[in-house]
């Protein structure tokens, strides 16, 4: 596979609203890439558009190798999406979220304790109700959830909002570990310093479209355009 996200000219609406007004980006396998922006530039519809969760309207969208204006579902169940708010169930404890959302993605049940354990939520905290959890703490069990899916691409918005220093460590190792695992990495930051060290490049955004585009420092210097998908049309 060339390109694990493809967009050409994509726009995608909420409502009658343009959330995004013709992108153009395209990313590789194996890549990490940040997409930076004010807020209302587009960064969260980027996003959900690639999980498939905006309709696509018009131009080139393909996720994966599926045409998001075809088959959106397919496209769900192969990536990550973690949102600003957790998709957690608060009357639920931390194992029992786990545990629910892999079985619901089809993910194997022998993933969840190690997952908890990977992201640091062991002992009490596996069986506190996930209400009775700090913002962090909430934040770490979420990811658990993307470490024990595995997806093939990472949708992250905003991933350090909430985390302390050490957890941000922590994100950096699992983004590393899901890139060596074969996955691609997207996702948005309000800190473009912070976004530029994490990432191969970095896309910044304004009004529903990509504005520039520059090298991050994860991997060094990337090579022209036709290796890994590093270009953005």
């Amino acid at each position: 596979m060339d390109h694990v996200v493809l967009l050409r000219g994509a726009v995608a609406l909420t409502g009658r609203f343009p959330a995004l007004s013709g992108v153009d980006l395209s990313v590789g396998p194996g890549e990490v890439v940040s997409v930076v922006g004010a807020n209302g530039a587009g960064k969260t519809s980027l996003l959900r558009t690639c999980a498939g969760l905006v309709p696509v309207r018009s131009g080139e969208a393909v996720v994966l190798g599926i045409d998001l204006r075809e088959d959106p579902p397919s496209v769900r169940r192969r990536v990550g999406l973690l949102g600003h708010a957790p998709s957690l169930y608060d009357e639920l404890n931390a194992l029992e979220n786990v545990r629910f959302a892999l079985r619901a993605a089809g993910s194997p049940a022998d993933r969840v304790g190690p997952a908890l354990e990977r992201v640091g939520i062991t002992g009490r905290l596996t069986k506190t109700p996930v209400a009775g959890l700090s913002a962090g703490q909430r934040r770490r069990v979420a990811l658990a959830v993307l470490v024990g899916r595995a997806p093939e691409l990472w949708l992250l918005d905003e991933p350090h909002a909430g985390l302390d220093p050490g957890a941000r460590g922590l994100l950096a190792e699992l983004v590393a570990e899901a890139v060596a695992g074969g996955a691609s990495v997207v996702f948005s930051s309000h800190e473009p310093e912070l976004a530029g060290a994490m990432s191969d490049r970095q896309v910044a955004m304004a009004g529903g479209r990509v504005a520039d585009v520059t090298e991050g420092s994860r991997r060094g210097k990337l090579s022209a355009v036709g290796e890994g998908g590093t270009h953005v049309a």
